[in-house]
């Protein structure tokens, strides 16, 4: 029997990991926009972009196309989707949804940051995660903060 089983489980296909982890709060927050601004087939979009008071900053928008060399998965039943740049910046993080008397909000824990501002919404990453000089640029700053 034990034979039978280890064969059993070696013709399972292996189920790729989600580079991002999103609670069922922050996914159905999500998911309730998506239904209230009446967007069909669309999915978020997670990226990172130049900018912000650490050098990068976070985004995320509704897209409902896949470009190439994108990542796409479902995580706590959202279609999420992120470009192969910002994949390496992103690896490993959590998107939540916080509900607070101060106000509510998203946020990214991230563990590929060396640094976090104030407000959350830039970093600066740990040394070995994806090269600097990839990162898109944009300028400015996350506004957030200051």
């Amino acid at each position: 029997m034990a034979t039978m089983e280890r064969n059993l489980i070696e013709l399972m296909p292996t189920m790729p990991m989600p580079m991002l982890n999103v609670s069922e709060s922050a996914s159905s927050r999500l998911i309730t926009m998506m239904r209230e601004k009446e967007l069909d087939g669309y999915g978020l979009r997670v990226f990172v972009a130049g900018g912000g008071c650490s050098g990068l900053q976070y985004g995320m928008t509704f897209d409902d196309e896949s470009r190439e060399g994108d990542s796409e998965f479902s995580a706590a039943g959202l279609r999420v989707i992120v470009d192969p740049i910002s994949a390496g910046y992103l690896n490993g993080a959590s998107i939540d949804f916080i509900d607070s008397l101060m106000g509510g909000g998203f946020k990214i824990d991230n563990p590929n940051a060396a640094s976090s501002c104030g407000c959350g919404h830039s970093f600066r990453p740990a040394s070995g995660g994806a090269d600097e000089d990839d990162a898109p640029s944009s300028g400015g700053g996350c506004g957030s903060c200051g």
